[in-house]
């Protein structure tokens, strides 16, 4: 069999896999994702010239091909996606009688470092914040992009994907949809609310003017379409810009800073784990580290031998 035919079978399977997976209401982003590894292991396994049915593909040529791509240089945190994809495919194969068992289910990818994440301080959100907007309607909804996600500690595809009818005003609630289409409640402080509620009829302004359908999304552009994942990201970058903050800020800066700013000020690492709609808690420890410098504060206010302890 040519390498081109065996790569063509071995996508067949792969894109019957993807279909499924895409029926089970998973993310865009992350089928996305698979699509785009499994087509590059079929291409690897087509240049191996291994002719082996992608259904019989053992632990060692898996093994093989995630120690080549680290010898490519690719990143931990990438290894391991292409990993978590393999473990998809063949449970999926695994599942429909395909395979006996998951190749991939005990393979180890490297240990990605543990980065602590960006944030911002408390002054700095204050100056964020605090610049001044414009009363145009683009202005308004950048005003309310950043207060939702600072407020909300919400991921940019999933301020993006926010309905109209997913916020709660009475209640100052929103309803967010995570990885997986996981459902989460997520609070709304007054200077959200206020910044929303401003919006709103800018918005209604933007859909008359594009003469569209009244769309589902809370936050539309000026042709009347939902916008994407990509302006909300470039959104918060100029807005920083403009701010002049000093810090290299993305919505994901955003929503380190809304969780570190809760534990600073005594929030639970279980509370601080449902707002942001992490499926483990080891994700959420993280932020532990960030908040070292609290740590180092309370210590030095209370403990006899801190720094700032009263001398008697």
């Amino acid at each position: 069999m040519s390498p081109c035919s065996y790569k063509s079978n071995v996508n067949k399977l792969v894109e019957a896999f993807l279909q499924d997976f895409a029926t089970r209401q998973k993310s865009a982003a992350t089928l996305r994702a698979y699509g785009s590894d499994l087509r590059s292991f079929a291409t690897w396994l087509a240049l191996k010239s291994t002719e082996r049915p992608l259904e019989s593909v053992g632990r060692f040529e898996l093994r093989r091909y995630l120690v080549e791509l680290e010898q490519q240089g690719l990143k931990a945190t990438s290894v391991q996606r292409k990993l978590a994809s393999l473990r998809a495919l063949y449970g999926w194969l695994r599942k429909t009688g395909s395979t006996k068992e998951n190749p991939a289910k005990l393979l180890k990818g490297p240990k990605a470092p543990r980065r602590v994440p960006r944030f911002l301080s408390s002054k700095e959100v204050e100056i964020l914040l605090g610049q001044q907007f414009s009363d145009s309607p683009q202005g308004l909804r950048d005003r309310a992009i950043l207060e939702l996600l600072y407020s909300t500690g919400c991921r940019v595809s999933e301020c993006a994907g926010l309905r109209l009818r997913d916020v709660d005003f009475e209640e100052g609630i929103v309803r967010v949809f995570g990885k997986g289409q996981k459902e989460r409640l997520a609070m709304l402080g007054e200077p959200a609310m206020r910044a929303l509620n401003a919006w709103l009829p800018a918005r209604k302004q933007m859909i008359l003017a594009s003469k569209r359908l009244a769309p589902n999304a809370l936050f539309v552009n000026r042709l009347g379409r939902a916008l994407s994942a990509r302006w909300v990201f470039q959104t918060v970058v100029d807005c920083a810009k403009s701010a002049a903050i000093q810090t290299r800020l993305t919505p994901h800066g955003l929503r380190h800073s809304f969780a570190t700013h809760l534990l600073d000020r005594g929030a639970d690492l279980r509370t601080l784990q449902e707002l942001l709609g992490h499926a483990r808690l080891v994700t959420t420890e993280i932020y532990t580290h960030v908040s070292i410098g609290k740590l180092r504060e309370v210590y030095d206010q209370a403990h006899p031998q801190g720094r700032n302890a009263k001398k008697t």
